[in-house]
Order: C-alpha cells, then sequence, then structure tokens
C-alpha cells in the first residue's frame, strides 16, 4: 500500500487533467491517473515518475468505474482526493443533436462524476478519511451557447451535483467543490485558435485578453483538494479571465 495520501484524477492523459496530476503532485501526494486513452495515459504517469501510477477507464461505463477503484484501492490503498476531470463536448446545431449524442455527453460528464463521488464517498467514510472531491464544471454551466448544449446541461448538472453532494457528504468531512475553467488553451480550444475571427469573438469576451491555462485549472484544483481550502465545500470556483462578470460584448 501507498504512503501518501491518494489522489484520483480521471481525464488525465492530457490537458486539464494531466495539469491538475502535476499540480497535486507537487503536494506530496501519490497521484492515480486515469483515462480511456491506454497508450497516453501510461506514457504520462511513466514520465511523472514513482509518485504517479494508471488505471484505464471509460467514464461512461458504471462497471469500469467501480473497477477502477477497485484496483486503485487494492494496489495503493483508498483514495482521499477524487477530481473528476473527464468530459467531452460533440458541438452541434440544436435541432441536428440526436439523443444517441445527448446521452453520451451526459453520461461521461455527468453520471459519471455522480457515479465516481458516490463511490469513492463510500470508500472515504468506510476508511474514516476527511477526502476532498473536486469535480469539472464550466462556465458553461451558467453561460450557454447553443451548439453544445448537452454539454452545457452537463456542467450545469455538474455545478448541482457538487452543492448537493457537499450537503450529504459535510457530516463525514468530505469536501464537495467545483471548477469551472473558461477559455482554456487546449486541444477543445484548437480549432478556435486556427481562425483569427473565432479568437477575436473569444478575445471580446475576455476581460483578461488572453486564454487560460490548463494549469492554472490544476493549481486552483490543487488548493481546493489541500487543508488550505479547509473551510470551502459546495463551491464552484470560475476561472475564466473575468468572463463571468462582462455584460457585453464588443
Amino acid at each position: 500500500m501507498t504512503v501518501k495520501p491518494i489522489a484520483l484524477v480521471t481525464g488525465a492523459a492530457q490537458g486539464i487533467g494531466l495539469a491538475c496530476a502535476e499540480a497535486l503532485l507537487e503536494q506530496d501526494v501519490f497521484v492515480v491517473l486515469s483515462d480511456i486513452n491506454a497508450r497516453g495515459v501510461e506514457a504520462v504517469a511513466l514520465r511523472l515518475g514513482p509518485s504517479a501510477d494508471f488505471v484505464i477507464c471509460d467514464m461512461s461505463d458504471s462497471g469500469a468505474i467501480s473497477a477502477m477503484f477497485d484496483v486503485v484501492e487494492e494496489k495503493h490503498g483508498p483514495v482521499s482526493i477524487l477530481v473528476n476531470n473527464a468530459g467531452i463536448a460533440i458541438p452541434e446545431s440544436f435541432l441536428e443533436t440526436t439523443e444517441d449524442t445527448f446521452r453520451k455527453v451526459i453520461d461521461i460528464n455527468l453520471i459519471g462524476v455522480f457515479l465516481a463521488t458516490q463511490r469513492a464517498a463510500k470508500s472515504m467514510i468506510a476508511h474514516k478519511i476527511g477526502g476532498s472531491i473536486v469535480n469539472m464544471s464550466s462556465i458553461n454551466a451558467v453561460l450557454a451557447i447553443p451548439t453544445i448544449a448537452s454539454y452545457c446541461a452537463s456542467k450545469g448538472g455538474v455545478m448541482q451535483l457538487t452543492k448537493a453532494a457537499s450537503l450529504a457528504l459535510a457530516p463525514y468531512n468530505i469536501r464537495v467543490n467545483a471548477v469551472g475553467p473558461g477559455s482554456i488553451d487546449t486541444d477543445m480550444m484548437a480549432s478556435v485558435n486556427a481562425s483569427p475571427e473565432a479568437v477575436k469573438r473569444v478575445m471580446s469576451r475576455t476581460p483578461l485578453q488572453r486564454l487560460g491555462s490548463p494549469r492554472e485549472i490544476g493549481d486552483v484544483v490543487a488548493f481546493l483538494a489541500s487543508p488550505k481550502a479547509s473551510y470551502i465545500t459546495g463551491e464552484t470556483i470560475y476561472v475564466d479571465g473575468g468572463r463571468l462578470g462582462l455584460n457585453y460584448t464588443c
């Protein structure tokens, strides 16, 4: 069993999930990176060194989520930090979005978060761990974009799930919070970065006039997971360059 506190980060093969793992490693915890991308997550875990390991998981599969925790607990011990980062967006016209597409996004972005949160909490309670769960929401929990209706719905759900879970788990000293990124320089933004007009639109609604970095999200996640945030629960911290405070576009 691993002596250090155990953190499990989903969707950690790249981007924000990887940045969260890197930030948590600096807090002297053992980090298990989870992703459906087997080759990618293994390579990243090896690069991060002896305080990291990996597990493969499809967050749309309830059985796989349960098995993921079983593997981590058998190999390293119970998780005291869970970062629910795995998520997808499938841009489509609202009128063209199919039920299958909508369900796919909800299954990973919301139901997967619920199942992982519930499973982690049961283990924390059983082992009397005052743990921390950090969910990845989005500014699209409150700001809608018509071409990603399923994503907006899922992230709004994550925001409310975070509040509900924080109330349910407070008696066990388990804190549940969320982070809501704005426009972050990840692969999801690649198509925007390739278009000067699209970049101009993004900057018009970003007061700090730049994209955020994955590490800027990871640092907030690491803070919420740490004892420094010991009196914070049920909150969503928006890391958006000032976007939510802006009531106009230019």
